[in-house]
C-alpha cells in the first residue's frame, strides 16, 4: 500500500484490503481516462479520480486482447496550477513499472530537481528515447507525511531588492558556467567561500533559521524526496470526499521555485499563515507539458 495515501486524507487505511474498494471506485467512476496502444495485444490505461480539490488517485495497468485488466501500480497525487519552470526536462523510465522520473536543471537552484512524473502517458505518446531533454512547462507539487510551521524572516524593501539582485546575478553566472565560462566558475566558487565564511560567523550568535530563509535539499536514498524549507505564499484546506478528512494545501516559495504541498491536517505542527514557513520532507511530483 502506498504510504503517501495519508497525505491526501486516507489516514484510516491500514491494509491493501481496506483500499481495494476505493481502487474499484477509481476504475468504475474515473474523472479522467487515458489509453495508449503499446503492442497489438496490450492497451496501457490510466484512470484518475479526484477525491478533493487538486488531490486524487491515479491507477495504471494493462488490458489484454481479451479485455482483462491487470493493475500495474497506483499513486496519490497533488496538482499544482502554477508553472514552476520552463526548462529542458529529461525523463527516465523506472525499472519495474511504466512509471517515470523527470529531471530539470533549474538555474535558481544550481542543482537538478528530480520528480515523479504525473502525466506518464503524455510522455509515452512522444515515443522518444530516455535521457532526451525536451523543453516543457513544468509544475511541481509534493506530498508530505510530517511538517512544521515556523516563523518567517523579516526583510525590508531595500534588503529584498538587494537579495533579488544577488539571485539574478548568481543565476547569470550559473548559466555562463554551464557553457564552460571559467571566469563564471571562479566567481561562483569565490561566492560560495564568502557565503560559507558568513555562515560560520553568524551562526555563533544567531539561529540557523534566521540566516537560512528557504532551502531545498535531497533527502534519503529516494531521488525524488526532498527536505524543504519554504515561505507559505498561499494556503487552503481541502476535504477528502471519500473519508471526510481535511488536508492542508500550501503554496511554497523554495529558492524562488513554487511548489504546491499537501499534508494531512493532523500531521502538521502549527498553523499555516501567509509569510510563515513550512519545514518538512516531501515526495516531489511534477506535471510536464512537453512542447
Amino acid at each position: 500500500m502506498h504510504r503517501f495515501l495519508r497525505a491526501i486524507g486516507f489516514s484510516n487505511i491500514k491494509s491493501r484490503r481496506d483500499f481495494d474498494p476505493i481502487l474499484g471506485k477509481v476504475m468504475d467512476h474515473p474523472d479522467k481516462k487515458r489509453k495508449i496502444q503499446l503492442t497489438p495485444d496490450c492497451t496501457y490505461t490510466e484512470f484518475a479520480m479526484e477525491v478533493g480539490s487538486q488531490i486524487g488517485i491515479v491507477l495504471r495497468g494493462e488490458y489484454d486482447k481479451k479485455g482483462f485488466f491487470y493493475m500495474e501500480h497506483y499513486f496519490p497525487y497533488c496538482e499544482s496550477r502554477l508553472i514552476t519552470s520552463h526548462e529542458d526536462v529529461t525523463v527516465n523510465k523506472r525499472v519495474d513499472t511504466n512509471a517515470f522520473t523527470g529531471m530539470c536543471d533549474d538555474l535558481r537552484l544550481g542543482i537538478s530537481v528530480i520528480f515523479y512524473l504525473q502525466n506518464a502517458i503524455d510522455y509515452m505518446e512522444l515515443h522518444c528515447a530516455d535521457n532526451t531533454p525536451r523543453k516543457a512547462k513544468l509544475t511541481l507539487s509534493g506530498l508530505s507525511l510530517k511538517g512544521t510551521v515556523i516563523l518567517g524572516v523579516y526583510h525590508d524593501v531595500i534588503s529584498c531588492q538587494k537579495q533579488n539582485y544577488i539571485t539574478q546575478y548568481r543565476n547569470h553566472l550559473i548559466s555562463k558556467a554551464k557553457n564552460g565560462d571559467q571566469k563564471a566558475i571562479d566567481d561562483l566558487a569565490i561566492g560560495e567561500i564568502s557565503t560559507s565564511s558568513m555562515l560560520r560567523s553568524r551562526i555563533k550568535t544567531e539561529d540557523l533559521y534566521s540566516i537560512v530563509k528557504t532551502s531545498i535539499v535531497p533527502y534519503g536514498s529516494e531521488s525524488d524526496h526532498y527536505s524543504v524549507l519554504g515561505i507559505i505564499v498561499n494556503w487552503s484546506v481541502a476535504r477528502n470526499a471519500l473519508t471526510n478528512e481535511e488536508v492542508y494545501q500550501m503554496l511554497l516559495n523554495c529558492n524562488h521555485l513554487l511548489i504546491n504541498v499537501c499534508i494531512h491536517k493532523d500531521d502538521l505542527l502549527g498553523e499555516p499563515e501567509i509569510g510563515r514557513r513550512f519545514k518538512g520532507v516531501i515526495w516531489m511530483q511534477g506535471h510536464s507539458d512537453f512542447l
